[in-house]
């Protein structure tokens, strides 16, 4: 609380340096903002300020008189009393009671005045009492309790039995007990935390070394690392901890540590690592873990798909599967629409049954060249395929008049395409119905629809186009390579779905050609 004249003297200041708060803290060290804010507005509405604090009672006369009744009516004491109204505190209820009805606290100082008898102990019963703490090892409470006493007064009989004496040679007792067991407790209590301080000590070391060697990012945490990994850092620990320790930092067993340090010297796939190298750069360097696993299982080489791809990892044998916008011949509708026979349905069950088409293009610092081909559905098998520099009529028209002259007596297959402009000129309609196809198109903008075709586009250019460097090769010398890969692709590129067969020998193997 701040005097008159220090509220008066704070807002005169506040008025001269017009009205600045911080002006006024400090050079005061007083009030705080909004009190000074509140005095200003009361000096300007009344002209001066208010000489003592008015504060608003806490308690209504309806509270007082309810608390006062209460005590009238159930001849309680007053804590009980503020208990139960759950206000005000001891002192202003009986400020409360003096003010109003004076005579109810003279009946409670006579009810209160009526005592218990007191109960006499002899010497015999003190002397027991005393020793059923001492040596029985009663609580103080208890003993009390037996005797009807308070513990205060069990206290007195111990200090009159014992004597001063005696109670100093017991305390001594027992400080001396007590600093024994704290000189055996602070032992244990060291050692316990140098074994701590040692652990902590060989924790970071151990950290720091992984972090060292290992040179991960995003931070270590050693129970999680490899076995070779914590076999790596315990060795370079080994000449400062013991390796027991060490063992159980890393939580790694005795045996799977020499295991892991035996296996770090040891590659026991040194002579098939270079087979694996050497089959992926004969194949165009697009043979995945998986097709180089059937080579070497065709070699009769037995491995692990696994171990095939962690080798070819260690190795940086990679394919590259960049993804490029898709060449869209959509020109809009310009004869009537197809229904879509195969219904996304591409698997045949004898050759020439399903027939897919599509054009693709290949962008090179050259120019541009197109590929218009035929798949059969059967097992992948490349029909015909004819290639241009432009993507018109003539393109797809020559390539279907090749897979015409392919087909025996009596093959009539589906021919599916999308609705290309390609695809939907007099021409190609004509050609298809005088060599008795059945026309089969995609919905619009879908290309899931015609999958299997965009599927063999995206395996083309991933094996021979992307990832390589066109600079300086002309267009003609670019349709020589596409031209000698789908024959690539026929005759030698094995698949998987054909037992790990090419297409023209799957077909060979089955009687077909």
């Amino acid at each position: 609380m701040y005097s008159l004249e220090e509220r008066t003297k704070a807002v005169k200041l506040f008025i001269e340096s017009d009205c600045s708060e911080s002006t006024v803290i400090r050079t005061l060290g007083y009030p705080s903002p909004n009190a000074l804010r509140s005095w200003y507005k009361e000096y300007l509405s009344t002209g001066q300020l208010h000489s003592t604090c008015a504060q608003k009672p806490h308690y209504t006369d309806q509270q007082k008189a309810a608390a006062v009744a209460y005590f009238a009516t159930h001849h309680t004491s007053l804590t009980q009393t503020c208990r139960a109204m759950g206000y005000p505190c001891r002192n202003k209820l009986r400020q409360w009671i003096l003010e109003a009805r004076p005579e109810l606290l003279e009946e409670s100082k006579k009810s209160c005045s009526k005592k218990k008898a007191l109960v006499r102990c002899s010497q015999e019963q003190k002397q027991t009492a005393v020793e059923a703490m001492l040596i029985g090892g009663l609580p103080a409470y208890k003993v009390a309790a037996q005797y009807g006493v308070s513990k205060a007064t069990v206290f007195n009989w111990k200090q009159q039995v014992l004597g001063r004496d005696g109670m100093a040679s017991i305390k001594k007792e027992m400080n001396t007990v007590q600093t024994d067991k704290t000189k055996s407790e602070m032992e244990s209590e060291i050692a316990s935390l140098k074994l701590q301080i040692k652990h902590l000590q060989m924790e970071r070391d151990a950290l720091e070394k992984a972090t060292e060697l290992l040179k991960k990012a995003g931070g270590i945490n050693l129970t999680n690392l490899k076995n070779t990994e914590k076999a790596e850092v315990i060795d370079a620990l080994r000449p400062t901890y013991r390796l027991k320790e060490l063992l159980q930092l890393f939580n790694i067993s005795k045996s799977s540590y020499f295991y892991s340090t035996h296996a770090a010297t040891h590659d026991k796939y040194a002579e098939i690592r270079p087979e694996i190298i050497d089959i992926f750069h004969q194949n165009e360097l697009c043979y995945g873990y998986r097709r180089i696993h059937a080579c070497l299982k065709r070699r009769g080489k037995t491995l692990s798909e696994k171990v095939v791809r962690r080798i070819m990892r260690q190795e940086h044998l990679i394919v590259h599967m960049p993804v490029r916008k898709k060449y869209s011949s959509y020109k809009g509708e310009i004869s009537p629409e197809v229904l879509n026979v195969l219904q996304r349905n591409f698997h045949a069950s004898a050759p020439n049954q399903k027939w897919l088409t599509d054009l693709t293009e290949f962008a090179l610092p050259a120019g541009k060249v197109y590929l218009s081909p035929i798949i059969d559905c059967f097992d992948g098998f490349v029909c015909s395929w004819t290639i241009g520099t432009s993507p018109n009529a003539q393109l797809v028209n020559s390539m279907l008049d090749k897979a015409l002259a392919t087909l025996q007596p009596g093959e009539h297959p589906i021919i599916h395409s999308d609705r290309g402009c390609h695809y939907r000129w007099p021409d190609w309609i004509q050609r298809v119905n005088a060599g008795g196809l059945i026309r089969s198109m995609s919905k619009k903008g879908c290309s899931p629809d015609n999958s299997a075709c965009e599927g063999f586009f995206g395996r083309l250019k991933n094996e021979m186009f992307y990832g390589r460097s066109w600079s300086g090769v002309s267009l003609e010398q670019f349709m020589e390579k596409l031209d000698q890969y789908i024959h690539w692709y026929n005759e030698k590129r094995i698949k998987l779905s054909l037992g790990g067969m090419s297409p023209v020998e799957y077909r060979r193997s089955l009687g077909l050609i």
